[in-house]
């Protein structure tokens, strides 16, 4: 009985593995060029045979090709490709039509382009009665209220009634300027319009600012600014005191220098480079400090007057002559009234 491990080896496997020879028969293989033969062989066992690899490469399935439009490329997983927009974003921009001006207002820059051309002015008091009356065929009354409302509401409008530019008449000549009111409501209006498009923005400081400025350039006392324009919105108002509380503070400081310039006995020049000024600076202030003060002696030569002038509580009646009686009867009674 032989052993499995022993017998034959087994024929049909193509790949079956050779003995190793031992190194005397390596030697005498290699002298008789056996070697290389064997070697040969053994590549070409090992490796299978062209027609073999193309009937496994027949038997593979192929792999599917997705096709895709020219030029896109496969987008991957988990992300959007770029350049491509939400489909959500993209519709409002697709259906946000041109704004549409209106006939009347396009008429009105044919008509009056320094008025209501690329630049706008203020317009006079009354303007729409005497375009009605200048242009009767040209315009209705309805159409040309709405389009006048339109220009007056619009930001370019506002703008130039905030800036106190003189009002202007049809044929483009400067009138008074626009009233303090007239321009502290238009800075309020460009205000709400800025925070509403700017909503993370804090534009408050511009806009106390922007009142302070409208209170100098009104000539008006600043009392009297804060009773002109006080309403019952009591953030404006606010407002309004924290631009009054910034100017008395400027004001403050103007002072202190003129007091300090007073103390030095200095020219001009040698107190701006003592304190490390520009000298025109120094002049600006100083002749401003003069000018206000010289204004509120004014003011308060005017109110001392005013007050001198008035008229005083009227006299008591004097007594009547004995000849000059009166037509009714004097009577110590008194005087009947009706129920």
């Amino acid at each position: 009985m032989t052993d499995a491990s022993t017998a034959a080896p087994n024929t049909n496997s193509r790949n079956a593995r050779r003995q190793r020879p031992d190194m005397a028969e390596q030697l005498q293989q290699l002298k008789s060029g056996a070697g290389s033969t064997d070697a040969g062989a053994d590549a070409s066992a090992a490796q299978p045979t062209a027609p073999a690899q193309q009937q496994q490469q027949q038997q593979r399935p192929p792999r599917a090709k997705q096709q895709r439009p020219h030029g896109q490329q496969q987008p991957q997983q988990g992300r959007k490709p770029r350049g491509q927009q939400p489909q959500q974003q993209q519709q409002p921009e697709a259906q946000r039509a041109p704004r549409k001006v209106n006939p009347v207002l396009e008429r009105l820059f044919a008509l009056y382009p320094q008025l209501f051309g690329a630049r706008f002015v203020p317009l006079k008091l009354g303007v729409y009665e005497e375009l009605i009356a200048r242009h009767p065929e040209d315009f209705k009354a309805e159409d040309l209220k709405i389009a006048m409302g339109q220009h007056a509401r619009s930001t370019r409008y506002l703008e130039s009634v905030a800036a106190g530019h003189a009002r202007h008449d049809l044929d483009g000549n400067a009138l008074d300027p626009v009233a303090p009111e007239h321009v502290h409501h238009a800075i309020l209006e460009l205000h709400r319009r800025r925070s509403h498009r700017n909503p993370g923005e804090d534009l408050r400081p511009q806009l106390v600012t922007r009142i302070a400025k409208a209170i100098e350039a009104s000539g008006l006392d600043h009392e009297a600014y804060a009773v002109l324009v006080r309403s019952r919105d009591a953030n404006n108002n606010a407002v309004v005191d924290e631009a009054l509380a910034e100017l008395a503070q400027q004001a403050a400081k103007r002072e202190a220098l003129l007091r300090a310039f007073e103390a030095s006995g200095r020219s001009e020049q040698e107190f701006a480079d003592m304190y490390g000024m520009k000298p025109g600076d120094v002049t600006r202030t100083l002749q401003r400090v003069r000018d206000d003060k010289k204004r509120a002696e004014a003011a308060a030569e005017a109110a001392a007057a005013a007050a001198a002038a008035a008229p005083e509580a009227a006299p008591e009646a004097a007594p009547q002559p004995a000849d000059s009686a009166p037509d009714t009867p004097a009577s110590d009674e008194p005087a009947a009234t009706g129920n």
